[in-house]
């Protein structure tokens, strides 16, 4: 079931960056479409072999669109928190808990012999890629969250 990533110029901010590349340098455009995440175009910009000039302009609308979508992240966040609903304004911290109750659970049972129990490796990557970006979202938003209210004051 593990799902294969999709190229990065297929992704939407990879198309809309790939017309992007392909305007400022052609041969900037044709670097991107092997890449597979804004960090590996990232990379295949600066070892490409058009000017630095066109390198660093490309390089930056991928920062623009990453900061862009940070923002849009943040400002549905904030909406939640300032919402009247109980469920909005907990969501976060409820998967938060659960991915952490069913992950120890799973590798409970998991380390225990004497239960035929296995979690098999696609299920193992998919989790951890899911814990990584709960807890990532979760302890990163609260952090922006309190330095964005401290900014405010």
């Amino acid at each position: 079931m593990s799902k294969t990533k999709k190229p990065f110029a297929e992704s939407t901010v990879g198309k809309l960056l790939f017309g992007a590349a392909s305007i400022v340098n052609p041969t900037l455009g044709n670097v991107l479409k092997g890449v597979t995440s804004p960090a590996d175009a990232i990379a295949a910009i600066g070892k490409s072999d058009a000017s630095n000039d066109d390198k660093i302009k490309l390089q930056q609308l991928i920062y623009e669109q990453q900061n862009k979508e940070m923002e849009a992240i943040t400002s549905r966040w904030d909406a939640d928190a300032s919402s009247d609903s109980w469920l909005s304004k907990n969501v976060r911290p409820l998967v938060l808990v659960w991915c952490i109750v069913v992950f120890s659970f799973a590798g409970l049972l998991d380390s225990v012999e004497s239960i035929p129990f296995v979690i098999h490796d696609n299920w193992n990557d998919t989790f951890e890629k899911v814990m990584m970006a709960v807890i990532l979202a979760y302890f990163g938003g609260r952090s922006g969250e309190k330095v964005t209210s401290i900014f405010k004051k």
